[in-house]
């Protein structure tokens, strides 16, 4: 364990109270309307899908309730619950501040898959954090970006290997 420590050049957790809340609101009110559906009409279809939403937020406020940035020699990982990216270093083209329009940026908390600029992203974020962007040298699937939310966005860029020559608009058109 100590060996693990030792090796860490950068770690934060970070939560939201405010997704963290959202999700239990969200859990909370299909549970009452599964409750009132069964109560007045039996278990049906409706009642099903009541169910099926209240459950799925409940994942949602379990899973997406804390994001673990790991940075270490080799790689950096992004863990939200269950879900984990790890990327090794030597993929990373460019790092940088998310720039996205405003209703881009509050399209949501928790993972999130989406097509910025001709580019395929992976974001890993909570609402009320900045972000920081990585472009990729070569796709990871389709995934040619990574954003995610961080309370110490100059920090974890200055530990980054990022390459100046690729902050070219033209550098970042296509992902191989």
């Amino acid at each position: 364990m100590d060996a693990l420590i030792e090796r860490v050049i950068y770690r934060e957790k970070l939560s939201s109270f405010r997704t963290e809340a959202l999700f239990l609101a969200l859990m909370a009110i299909f549970s009452l309307l599964f409750a009132w559906r069964v109560n007045s009409a039996g278990m049906d279809v409706l009642g099903v899908v009541f169910l099926v939403f209240a459950l799925l937020f409940l994942f949602y406020s379990l899973n997406f309730r804390v994001l673990e940035i790991l940075l270490a020699p080799g790689y950096l990982q992004l863990a939200f619950g269950i879900f984990r990216w790890r990327l090794p270093l030597e993929n990373i083209a460019d790092c940088r501040l998310d720039d996205l329009p405003l209703l881009m940026r509050l399209g949501g908390a928790g993972i999130h898959f989406m097509m910025i600029r001709k580019r395929y992203r992976a974001s890993f974020n909570f609402l009320e954090y900045p972000r920081v962007v990585v472009s990729l040298r070569r796709k990871a699937g389709p995934v040619c970006d990574i954003s995610f939310s961080t309370r110490q966005p100059y920090a974890l860029l200055s530990l980054l290997p990022c390459e100046m020559e690729a902050r070219s608009p033209t550098a970042l058109t296509a992902c191989g």
